[in-house]
């Protein structure tokens, strides 16, 4: 089923025309993003002008309150709930003020301005920051996803078994351009020869909480997104799942959590026993079943079934989506810089040393 209000990819003069249209509608969209980006640099800048340092501090009982704004509210960061609900960052004598901030854009924001202490989103904001020419960029100091965390699932109906061939002609419910998750789905697309908005249809301008709704609408042959819609669109009959897009993409620095530059030293041992909190997390999700860890994270996901919940930490567990430890990869940053490049969304290559750090996290471990 296509796109309501989009052509489908067609043949001869009609077909190559609504192709050059579609082109020329992507340009102006990333010319638009551009301009965007400059006023959101402008904005940042006065930010930094302003902004108090960090504002975390002592309260009650010795808690040191630690303001946490994470991308998206997801399953995909299961490890990061257990630390929650466990009560292991309390341990450490923090106590975290944990809010969504629904896109990695405004994540980045909310942290360059201080209104938040720890943002929790993909170093392709931090990427963007840095090229804008911050001065107090952000630097990512611990890591808890190395692949993409979204799934693609195949309208009933599509042909079975799933081969990427089917996708051509079709229209896909992807996600917001300049995105990791956008941007790695045009990347595995094109590894299985498939060209972005030429050879298939991409509906990129639902917002993130809206685009499952809308695939079950009716838009779209195919869908890539997070979890729990996916497996819940599954169960819906609406489809089935039919690849990982984090199988298909490969290793890659995801999911890291960031601060600016100036706090690695005024806030280091926060920090360190943040990140040891989140060692505790990670190590107990590894060490536990997906359905005990679906009973602890289920308050996080009120509205989503216990044997959801477990069915989805399943599936993340099996396919390696946690690292071992929360340790920045250095590499997987370099991939995501060669994807975003791909994409056509990298202005210039940033080294790694410039944008994380191993330092606290190896802090952290050695004194766990």
């Amino acid at each position: 089923m296509s796109f309501v209000g989009r052509s489908r990819v067609g043949s001869g003069a009609n077909g190559r025309a609504r192709f050059r249209a579609r082109a020329r509608v992507r340009v102006a969209g990333m010319a638009q993003l551009a301009r965007a980006a400059a006023i959101v640099a402008l904005v940042l800048a006065c930010a930094l002008v302003f902004a108090s340092p960090a504002a975390f501090g002592k309260v009650g009982r010795g808690y040191t309150v630690v303001r946490l704004s994470e991308v998206v509210r997801s399953i995909f960061y299961a490890p990061q709930y257990v630390a929650l609900a466990r009560g292991f960052f309390e341990d450490e004598g923090l106590r975290i003020d944990l809010s969504t901030a629904w896109g990695a854009d405004k994540g980045a924001a909310a942290l360059i301005s201080g209104a938040c202490d720890i943002g929790f989103f993909g170093p392709e904001a931090a990427i963007y920051i840095y090229n804008q020419g911050a001065p107090d960029y952000l630097v990512g100091f611990a890591q808890l996803t190395q692949m993409d965390g979204s799934f693609f699932l195949a309208r009933a109906g599509m042909p079975d078994p799933f081969s990427w061939e089917h996708v051509r002609g079709k229209t896909i419910v992807g996600a917001r351009l300049g995105g990791v998750p956008e941007m790695v789905l045009e990347w595995v697309l094109k590894r299985h020869g498939i060209e972005p908005f030429k050879d298939v249809n991409i509906v990129t301008s639902l917002a993130f909480a809206a685009a499952p709704g809308a695939f079950a609408a009716g838009i779209g042959d195919y869908i890539a997104q997070f979890e729990p819609s996916m497996t819940e669109l599954e169960m819906a009959g609406q489809g089935k799942i039919v690849a990982s897009m984090g199988v298909e993409g490969g290793e890659i620095m995801y999911t890291v959590y960031h601060v600016r530059r100036s706090q690695l030293t005024r806030d280091r041992d926060m920090l360190i026993r943040f990140t040891r909190a989140l060692y505790q997390g990670m190590n107990w999700v590894e060490e536990h079943t997906p359905t005990e860890t679906a009973e602890v994270i289920r308050p996080f996901f009120p509205d989503t079934k216990l044997e959801v919940i477990a069915r989805i930490v399943k599936r993340y567990k099996d396919q390696g989506t946690w690292p071992a430890t929360p340790e920045v990869s250095p590499s997987g940053l370099m991939r995501l810089q060669e994807v975003m490049a791909s994409a056509g969304e990298l202005k210039a290559a940033v080294p790694a040393n410039a944008l994380v750090t191993m330092e606290i996290t190896r802090a952290a471990l050695k004194s766990k």
